[in-house]
């Protein structure tokens, strides 16, 4: 006969407000396998958990049910305290009348008789529960990060610095990311290039780091500790190692295409360095823009190439990798310029985007640094900056905050008046959003010091007239409808996630939140980890967020997953799923609703592989012959539960 100790947590006010902790405790206390049951205000407290140990030790119980909070929050705190003293952790379970009760009720009485029921539920459960030891595996000490942004560097070059290999893959032609294309950056108005370079330079030449540009990964299995990752890698048709920069092959290639990196606002050719500081530093054949190959129709490049550096019979490779860990920095992309018919954006030339802008401002950019309008390379003497272009409009287009917008409108305003002394400069803006570290100042800055207008309200429309563009809108704080006659409009486009990210998705088979953002498993307490173990996630593919933001939440990144390739080896949770071979008839209903990929048909039967089973219960639930059970959760437990539940009194 079962030991049952029960534990029953006021959480202060939040469980005891609404729940009559004593009565609880008291009901459990008549429960046949209960020899113990009381309260306490901080069940999770140090005297909390010593009560507990205590307990254990007293009253020689082998089975503990904690009446608190949800089992993800403090779960293993209760095992761990557990297990110190003897008791098997899987022993222990959590009874969840805060989230599943007093949170969701204001009525004591029922608040009450819903907790009990609850815990005696859980009772129930543990009785019939079975000592489980965790599954151990061992580790391949090697992360994969996918994505060469700056929160892809940050988190390879922590790894690497640590002691432990990287494969760092990017599906451009060169490392950097969006933070490449910036000019300057809020709120000390640094070169984005002076602060980037040499990070990009330290992952080229850093020994632990196996860098892959130009490259996709295409397939993902295994399990946390021991992924299987295929990456291919497209064909440059030049060689890295002969390349010289000479650009004489650009000189001579007689393609000219709109250049991505300078967001279409100057051009390249077929053959192309995509920018000059880029890592690694060497030409790429651009095979979707050369007149061919096959058969050749032009071959000017090789022509002039005397380091024969180009190499038309290139093809694309598959290379596999063994990693522990894997990082997803896969970053973000601008919202659809078609998204925005009322702005005018994709319509006219003289309305563009931020990052438009960003390369207009930089020194290495399409206008040299100058501030010239698109149309005919004027100066525009009038500019009006929108922001919140497709953020924060859930009516119309997405309904989020993208957060760097209010202080990169400031920042570009502020340059513009650098640029354009006698330029006049307005923006217009819900209200501002300046959370970060001198961004309150650096808001200051752009309304007193540099006379910026800011104008409080949305507009509505951007058409043409003429020579000039003009914007509607209002002013909400006088009341009063506005007309401006500007050169060139400035969009702050919303945040969307990166291109790659949602094919990374299918192929990791990890979450996505409600906006394709990759979801963390607790936006508080596990904010870079993906539900899917062994997956960490950093940067903007998680949620928009500014370059400090980014780097940060990167080296948190690289810090979990170091934490699981340090180990000699890692524990699996053991309560997964288990075949009983008898009764399986191989009919692979299991694998098709296994969401982890943790089942497969061995000799006629299903198996289970522990270490990549989250004990989800599908398949259990699937089986038509029973032969799939979870351990500690079979139908026997389930069933009575159920009957506890339906219990009166």
């Amino acid at each position: 006969m079962a030991r049952v100790g029960v534990f029953v947590c006021h959480c202060g006010f939040n469980i005891a407000g609404t729940v009559d902790v004593e009565k609880v405790a008291e009901t459990l206390g008549k429960d046949k396998d209960v020899v113990f049951s009381t309260t306490y205000k901080y069940m999770c407290s140090g005297p909390g958990q010593t009560l507990v140990q205590e307990a254990i030790k007293e009253h020689r119980l082998d089975k503990v049910i904690i009446a608190a909070c949800s089992p993800g929050m403090h779960e293993a705190t209760f095992r761990s305290a557990a297990e110190d003293v003897g008791l098997n952790p899987y022993d222990v379970e959590i009874a969840n009348i805060r989230e599943q009760c007093s949170w969701v009720h204001d009525d004591m009485e029922k608040g009450t008789e819903k907790a009990i029921k609850i815990a005696r539920s859980m009772v129930r459960k543990v009785v019939g529960n079975q000592p489980l030891e965790p599954v151990k595996v061992g580790v391949t000490p090697k992360v994969l990060v996918i994505g060469g942004g700056i929160a892809g560097i940050q988190a390879a070059l922590d790894v690497a610095d640590a002691g432990y290999e990287v494969i760092l893959v990017e599906k451009e032609t060169s490392i950097g990311g969006h933070m490449a294309q910036l000019s300057e950056t809020f709120p000390t108005l640094d070169c984005s290039q002076c602060i980037l370079t040499p990070k990009m330079v330290a992952v080229s030449r850093n020994p632990k780091i196996k860098l892959m540009t130009y490259s996709e990964v295409i397939d993902i299995s295994g399990y946390v500790g021991n992924f299987k990752v295929k990456i291919k890698e497209k064909p440059r048709y030049v060689d890295p190692e002969k390349c010289n920069l000479c650009t004489d092959c650009e000189d001579v290639c007689p393609v000219v295409v709109p250049n991505e990196f300078d967001m279409g606002l100057s051009i390249r050719k077929a053959i192309y360095l995509p920018f000059p500081q880029a890592v690694p530093s060497t030409y790429t054949l651009d095979m979707e823009k050369c007149l061919g190959l096959d058969p050749i129709r032009c071959g000017k490049c090789i022509e002039v190439c005397d380091v024969e550096a180009i190499d038309y019979d290139v093809h694309p490779k598959i290379i596999e990798e063994e990693v522990g860990a894997i990082i997803v920095a896969t970053g973000y992309d601008l919202y659809p310029k078609n998204m925005l018919g009322e702005y005018g954006y994709g319509e006219d030339e003289d309305i563009i985007n931020g990052l438009e802008f960003e390369r207009m401002l930089s020194a290495s950019g399409p206008t040299k640094g100058e501030v010239r309008r698109p149309s005919d390379g004027k100066v525009p003497k009038r500019v009006v900056f929108i922001q919140c272009a497709g953020s924060r409009d859930p009516d119309n287009h997405l309904p989020y905050c993208s957060k760097i917008c209010c202080m990169y409108t400031a920042k570009h305003a502020m340059l513009y008046k650098h640029h354009v002394e006698d330029g006049e400069a307005y923006i217009f803006y819900i209200d501002i959003r300046a959370a970060g570290k001198g961004y309150e100042e650096f808001i200051h800055r752009a309304m007193e010091e540099e006379r910026i207008v800011y104008l409080r309200g949305k507009p509505s429309k951007v058409f043409r007239k003429g020579e000039k563009l003009v914007v509607w809108g209002v002013d909400t704080l006088l009341g009063e409808k506005i007309e401006i006659e500007a050169d060139l409009v400035v969009l702050a486009m919303a945040m969307v996630p990166g291109k790659g990210t949602g094919e990374i998705i299918d192929v990791l088979n990890c979450a996505a939140d409600e906006n394709e953002f990759l979801k963390e498993v607790h936006p508080k307490l596990r904010p870079v980890e993906s539900s899917t173990p062994g997956f960490f996630l950093a940067g903007a593919a998680q949620a928009p967020k500014d370059i400090p933001d980014t780097v940060a939440q990167a080296s948190a990144a690289a810090s979990k997953a170091l934490s699981v390739i340090g180990q000699e080896y890692l524990e699996h949770e053991p309560a997964v799923a288990q075949v009983d071979e008898d009764l399986c008839s191989g009919c692979e209903v299991c694998i098709s609703v296994c969401p982890y990929g943790a089942i497969s048909p061995v000799g006629g039967h299903a198996e289970v592989n522990a270490v990549m089973c989250e004990g989800c219960g599908s398949c259990a639930a699937a089986c038509p012959s029973g032969a799939m059970t979870l351990k500690n959760g079979t139908q026997e437990q389930i069933f009575d539960m159920i009957r506890s539940i339906l219990q009166e009194g």
